[in-house]
């Protein structure tokens, strides 16, 4: 349905705040530049050298069906969120416990997943012959399968796109990192409904702060590049008239985009 997808300066475009562009940079300059900057933050979001597989397992109960997770405990601490449980400011720390009622096992698996191999199933390939970055193969991919795009969270009627739950988890987790891969394997996304964009737009929204310009963006841009399909669409009208920040953003970016068609005429 969707199958073209908007480029980085499309996605600035119709941001509710007007930005300079920047240029376009590829994967790989955006590793050197992480590389940069990661020896200038104490966050860094990789596995600590040495002690990653010998330290402290740590036990994590997750979701109301309280299924376990355990995980050494450097591993965990590259999320300042759980760093500060580790240092027992969380009160079930003194048992190496650490409660997360309200999570949803099927993403904390990915962050998990993440934080040991920097990746999450489907990881991304880059391939050579077409020069572009894509998610592995999911019918072939080790035997696991195809993969669904969407979860369905407890707090949501409907399904929500994993990599926008991730997002946010990532967010609440304060990993960078994840949340730019994320985004990359979600802009790679196509054939979905509108219903699914319109509840995980928001789901973005309930779930990042109002200072976000990458998910929320993202989502603003597709409805707009999309337009046409969303105008015709029974759950867009009803969303729309149940309101919301989502979309006045949207009005927002919409007079932006106008703004633009004008001023290159």
């Amino acid at each position: 349905m969707f199958s073209r997808r908007p480029t980085q300066t499309e996605s600035a475009r119709y941001r509710t705040t007007r930005s300079m562009k920047g240029s376009k940079r590829s994967f790989r300059d955006h590793a050197v530049g992480k590389t940069h900057r990661s020896q200038k933050s104490q966050k860094v979001e990789s596995p600590p050298l040495g002690s990653t597989l010998t330290s402290a397992i740590i036990t994590i109960v997750c979701g109301r069906e309280q299924r376990l997770f355990a995980a050494h405990e450097d591993v965990l601490c590259l999320s300042p969120f759980f760093a500060a449980a580790c240092r027992g400011q969380f009160q079930e720390a003194h048992s190496r416990r650490i409660n997360l009622p309200d999570e949803e096992p099927e993403i904390f698996s990915s962050v998990l997943e993440y934080l040991y191999k920097a990746d999450y199933y489907p990881r991304l390939s880059y391939n050579k012959r077409r020069d572009s970055w894509e998610l592995e193969d999911q019918n072939v991919a080790a035997g696991r399968g195809s993969v669904e795009s969407t979860i369905y969270h407890h707090g949501m009627a409907g399904p929500v796109l994993k990599d926008t739950a991730i997002y946010c988890t990532a967010e609440k987790y304060g990993l960078e990192e994840l949340k730019r891969l994320a985004l990359r394997k979600q802009g790679l996304q196509s054939g979905i409904q509108c219903s699914t964009i319109l509840n995980s737009a928001r789901y973005a929204y309930a779930n990042t702060p109002d200072t976000d310009s990458k998910i929320r963006a993202h989502y603003l841009t597709l409805i707009i590049r999309s337009r046409g399909t969303f105008k015709r669409s029974g759950t867009m009208q009803m969303e729309m008239e149940s309101g919301g920040r989502l979309f006045f953003d949207l009005f927002v970016a919409m007079c932006n985009h106008l703004d633009d068609v004008s001023s290159a005429a």
